[in-house]
């Protein structure tokens, strides 16, 4: 693998995961008070760790952060936000449609990297298992029974996939 693909794999990451953490931060925003308070907490600090982890690589491997950070900065606390305003289940199915985009992405930078990036991809094989929770929680909590389920997560799966072909690149 090149040092070129893994500068770019660091680069979506860390936007993905400043993502993440901004939807939680959504979420939290409206459902904060509510029944749902502890679970949101506990995934947002998750999504912290995972974000707090990429800058470090971000700095010590001298990557260019993605140019649409604050773009993904309002982008991720809209969608959280408003998806926690149609309910708690729709703040689910988000999280479900999030999570399983970023797992099929995950799932792919593992395969991709070689042993020379060992500690890379162990890195990825955790956070992926931690999305896989996430979404599992969001199952568990009634997101397939969110109003329009199929419709809002295959959005959020095609805005998530092409800030992911973006976040790459710029």
């Amino acid at each position: 693998m090149s040092e070129a693909e893994t500068k770019r794999f660091i680069r979506v990451d860390h936007a993905g995961e400043y993502g993440a953490a901004r939807i939680y931060a959504g979420q939290l925003a409206v459902l904060g008070r509510g029944p749902h308070a502890e679970t949101l907490e506990h995934m947002k600090a998750q999504e912290q760790h995972h974000l707090d982890t990429f800058s470090k690589l971000i700095a010590t491997r001298r990557v260019r952060p993605t140019a649409l950070l604050p773009f993904w900065h309002l982008a991720g606390f809209a969608l959280g936000a408003a998806t926690a305003a149609l309910g708690p289940r729709a703040a689910m199915a988000c999280t479900v449609a999030v999570e399983e985009t970023i797992d099929a992405h995950y799932s792919a930078q593992e395969a991709a990297l070689d042993e020379s990036e060992a500690p890379l991809r162990a890195t990825i094989a955790q956070f992926r298992a931690e999305e896989l929770e996430h979404r599992d929680i969001g199952l568990a909590n009634g997101a397939e029974r969110a109003p329009g389920y199929r419709l809002l997560t295959a959005i959020i799966k095609t805005g998530c996939r092409a800030a992911i072909k973006i976040s790459e690149r710029l």
